[in-house]
Order: structure tokens, then sequence, then C-alpha cells
């Protein structure tokens, strides 16, 4: 850990190392006088003692970064907590309800049995408890070759599955088994209305790659269940080289191809796949990570069962950063994705069609008066269902149109079903007639204006054609580039009618683009 002007600041009467006063900068003295051991010992110390990230970080003089790769060079996990042991206080979610529509939201991150937000980007309970459900039966096998802390683990066990979880690293695989070496106290299970199964299975744990599944058989897995980490993001590992936390995207995604193939090997035909990821952000322009992840596993061979839409609520939508999302326009990632896939049965998959129709505007608009109220900052738009058109079009105008002095906007709409005369399509003809009108439409505006593709997801059969990734992969042949993807769905997405087996597709995309000329 090099430690440098900017990481410490300002001067101090007392050491809180040695606890000696001080005349000098705070950097100067731990610089002088005490050893990056000696920093590192006093941060865990403190952390044991349950003191906030922020607190150390202004004691210490030291940023998030350097605090996050102390606890994970010390301990080999990157983890918020250290030391403490959990109380379990329940053994269920309260009131809990699957979802039906492809829009999750969990406003509290679910705190029953051992869970807990301490691993570093971590997944919500809700989420493999609801894949667990859907798409396995008790005393099938769950896979997670991403087991971090072990969340899906320790609701394999609650569900009655049977787990393998691995993870690379292997302090995460000791903190997973900590996590899941839980008795089960049925008078409390009945207290606390949660439902326990009948037969409880321990899971199994190992350390291994995600890339190369050794040991575990072809076509003996029922369900995948895992949350890659985001390439570098947060790490997860202090020098496992092969930690795909410490890549950047292109390798990242390059390396995810091995584990869609491991995944594919693995899986029994016509089981499933789920993988949370999202996107990352350079210099204000989204990367599409999701996207790449998506098409990698496509690649591989599975099928699209569902794309689900996961909203995160820890994003600052006031003072600081929505001042500075408009001043520097940009959107706050406010959403993962989650692709369900299936394995086939047969290579042989009939797709029948759905019609599509296109609408394109091409305007060149000049900057006007705006209410900064009238922004949306993050990149999930939530609206009233009946007015979600209208609210859509005038977000795009205010933030893409009406900040842009005479360079102009191309706002092209895709929909499976329209009430305007413009000709249906089947999927695969609207998106090359959307390109084409994407093609054409830019020519009209000016380098440094907008191109806007709203569309939505289509189920043909029973699969989903991903239209918007499939959209991607043909634009970004031409002279734009990708700045936002941007998710809009109804306030009110629940669906307590749906008693399909397929998910309501309850939510759209916008995909913002700057024309390079």
């Amino acid at each position: 850990m090099a430690i440098t002007e900017t990481d410490l600041q300002g001067d101090v009467r007392t050491c809180p190392i040695c606890n000696e006063r001080i005349e000098e900068s705070l950097k100067v003295h731990i610089q002088n006088s005490h050893s990056e051991d000696d920093v590192e010992r006093a941060v865990l110390a403190d952390k044991e003692k349950g003191m906030p990230d922020v607190t150390i970080g202004d004691r210490y003089g030291i940023s998030f970064r350097q605090l996050e790769r102390m606890i994970t060079r010390q301990t080999g996990t990157n983890i918020s907590q250290v030391g403490r042991n959990k109380e379990i206080k329940k053994f269920g979610p309260k009131d809990f309800v699957e979802e039906k529509t492809t829009v999750w939201s969990f406003k509290s991150r679910g705190n029953w049995a051992t869970h807990s937000g301490e691993y570093r980007g971590n997944w919500s309970p809700y989420i493999p408890r609801n894949v667990i459900l859907k798409y396995s039966a008790e005393g099938d096998t769950v896979l997670d070759y991403f087991c971090g802390g072990g969340t899906t683990a320790v609701e394999a066990k609650l569900l009655g599955r049977k787990f393998i979880g691995l993870d690379i690293n292997d302090a995460a695989i000791e903190l997973a088994i900590a996590n899941s070496e839980f008795e089960i106290d049925s008078e409390r299970v009945k207290r606390d209305h949660a439902f326990v199964a009948d037969q409880i299975f321990e899971p199994l744990f190992g350390v291994s790659d995600a890339r190369m599944l050794e040991g575990i058989k072809d076509e003996s897995i029922d369900l995948i269940c895992a949350h890659p980490p985001y390439a570098n993001i947060v790490s997860y590992t202090h020098d496992t080289k092969s930690d795909l936390s410490n890549l950047e995207v292109p390798e990242f995604l390059e390396q995810m191809k091995s584990v869609a193939k491991e995944s594919y090997r693995v899986l029994k035909p016509g089981h499933q796949c789920a993988i949370l990821i999202g996107d990352t952000r350079q210099k204000k322009h989204v990367v599409p990570m999701g996207f790449g992840t998506i098409q990698a596993f496509l690649d591989a061979g599975f099928v699209l069962k569902e794309l689900i839409i996961k909203r995160q609520h820890n994003c600052k939508t006031t003072g600081f950063w929505r001042d500075n999302s408009i001043k520097y326009n940009f959107l706050l990632l406010a959403h993962e994705y989650l692709p369900i896939f299936e394995k086939p049965l047969s290579g042989d998959l009939r797709e029948d069609t759905v019609n599509m129709h296109t609408q394109n505007t091409p305007r060149e608009l000049g900057r006007k008066s705006v209410e900064i109220e009238d922004f949306e900052t993050t990149t999930v738009w939530i609206f009233d269902e009946d007015k979600i058109d209208q609210s859509i079009k005038k977000n795009v105008d205010n933030r893409y149109a009406n900040q842009v002095s005479k360079e102009g906007l191309l706002f092209v709409r895709t929909s499976p079903s329209g009430n305007d005369s413009s000709p249906f399509l089947n999927a695969d003809a609207m998106i090359k007639k959307t390109v084409e009108e994407v093609e054409v439409g830019i020519q009209k505006i000016k380098t440094g204006g907008y191109c806007v593709v709203q569309t939505q997801d289509a189920r043909i059969g029973e699969y989903i054609k991903p239209i918007a990734v499939a959209l991607h992969s043909k634009l970004k042949e031409l002279p734009l580039a990708i700045k936002e993807i941007i998710v809009a769905a109804p306030k009110i997405c629940g669906n307590e009618d749906n008693l399909s087996a397929h998910l309501t597709i309850a939510h759209q995309y916008l995909l913002v683009y700057v024309y390079t000329g």
C-alpha cells in the first residue's frame, strides 16, 4: 500500500496508531513512524470493534478503496464486518410472495437466517430464493460457482435443495461454510411463519475456478444460481491473478465465455442457469457488461427463458449526485440484469414469430429552459402506467434534445404491439428495419447529437428474444457510441393474477447513443 499526498490530509494532534501527540501532518507521521503492517493491524482492530468505514477513513486518512484492500489482504475476503458472530433473528422473510413480473425490486436486502451484507457486492437473498423456488424442486442439486459468502448456500439449505458451492477464493469458502453451519429450530420457524423444507441437506463446498468445473460430471446439475464479480469494480482477493474481479471488461467478457461453456456442460437439458450481472461506466459512458455476458451464454448454446431487471435502491437521487448527473449528463446506474438461461432439450428449436412495429422520429431541437425536477437521474425510470410513453418522451426530450444545442435527436421506437399505422414485422425483420432507420436517420443530426432507441424484449413461444441485446450488437457497428442503457417500467409492476409459468414482461429499454459522425 503506497500512501500518497491525496490519501492523507490535514494535521492532527494524536496518532490513532501509537496515541502519541504529533506536530506534523498525519501523513508524514505515518510514513516516518509506522509500517504498512502497523496501519493495517490498527485498521483491522477498529473493524473488529465495529467502527464504521467512514469513521475509519477519517481517523486514518485513507480512502474506501484502500480500506477494502487492507481488509482483503489481512482476512482474505472483502468483507464489511470482521470478527463478529451472527445471531439468527428469524428463519425466513416476512410475508414472502414470489415475483411474477420481470421487474424485481427489494427495498430491504433481507436479513433472515445468517444473511447479511458483510460480503462486499453479495446479492440479496430474495434473488436466489425466488430463483430456487421457481426453477427447482426439493432434493434438486443447485450449483453456485461464485459462492462468495454463501448467500445461495443458505437459501438452498432452508429450501431443501442439495447444494454445491465453489469459489476461487479459499477464504470466501471458509466464510460460506461458517454462514451455513446453523441448526434449524422448528419452534422458531413456526413463530417466524417461515418456510423451511422438511428434509435438510448440508451444503458441500470446494475451491474451484468457474471456468474449469473439475469434478462435476456432465449434465449432473439441476440449477445454476450465481452472481459473478464485476470486472475490476470490487476486488475479492488480494493476489489471486485468475480472479475475474481483477480483469478489465474486455478480458472479463472473454473469460465469461469459458464460464458459459462449463455451465452448459454440467447443466441437465431442460434446466436453468440464473446469472446476475450489471453494467459499469467509463468516462460518463455506460459499458454494457450485462449485454456482453448475456451474449456469451447465448453463444454457448443456451436459450433465454426470462430476462429480469433487478432494481437497486442505494442510488442517491438528491444533492451532489443529482446535480452532477444533470451538469455532466450521466445517469446513476440503478439496475442489474438477471437472465434465466435454459439448456434446450434438443438443438432444434422452432421459433414462432412475434409482431413488432417501429416508429422513426428525427428532430432537431435547440436548447430550452427545463425545470430541474423534470429530469430523471438514474438508469431506472418509473412512471404511472397510463402516462409511461408520454413521460418517457418528455424525459428523453429534456435530457437528450433540450440540453443539446442544435446537434439534434433521433428517437426510434419499437414495440411488440402498437396503435399506429406502422407495418407489423417479425422480431428479426424489425431489428433489421430499426438498424436501417437509424442508419438513415443519424444523417439528419449532427456529430454529438443523440440517437435514442426505445424497445422491449419479446416472448417467442417458450423463450425470450432479447431485442435490446440484439439491437445493440448491430447498432454498435454504426458511428454510434453507447451513452446509457435505461430501463423504464410502470410504478405498479405486480401481477397477482399471473398464473402463467412465464413472468409478465413489465419493462422496456432506452438505448442512448451519441452520434460520432
